[in-house]
């Protein structure tokens, strides 16, 4: 998790996080902790707290803006694990900007 990441938490607090149920704790492979995540279908998940109108993940620890941290995060689910605020050549991408946006923060450079 890059610095930035670690002081601000937006992702965390404006996207609806959906992932395969088999990555949950209850099924053979799964890490995810059962109790943080509700179904959606048959075979999806969510994380609670990421589908509501302000949307904040259950597992995020912190104030965003200022300084946060995953409370699961060697057990986070797929979503979470390849979201990426900066491509591969350091820039940032726009989802990171739009979530920040939400939460009043200022963009990051692209």
């Amino acid at each position: 998790m890059s610095n930035e990441c670690m002081s601000c938490g937006a992702c965390c607090a404006a996207f609806k996080v959906t992932f395969h149920r088999s990555e949950r704790d209850d099924e053979p492979w799964g890490k995810v902790p059962y109790g943080l995540a509700d179904d959606e279908t048959d075979s999806l998940c969510r994380m609670r707290g990421t589908d509501y109108a302000r949307p904040r993940c259950v597992a995020l620890i912190g104030k965003v803006g200022e300084s946060v941290r995953c409370g699961i995060y060697e057990e986070r689910p797929s979503p979470c694990r390849e979201f990426a605020p900066m491509s591969a050549v350091g820039v940032f991408i726009p989802a990171c900007n739009r979530a920040r946006s939400t939460h009043g923060l200022p963009p990051l450079p692209l």
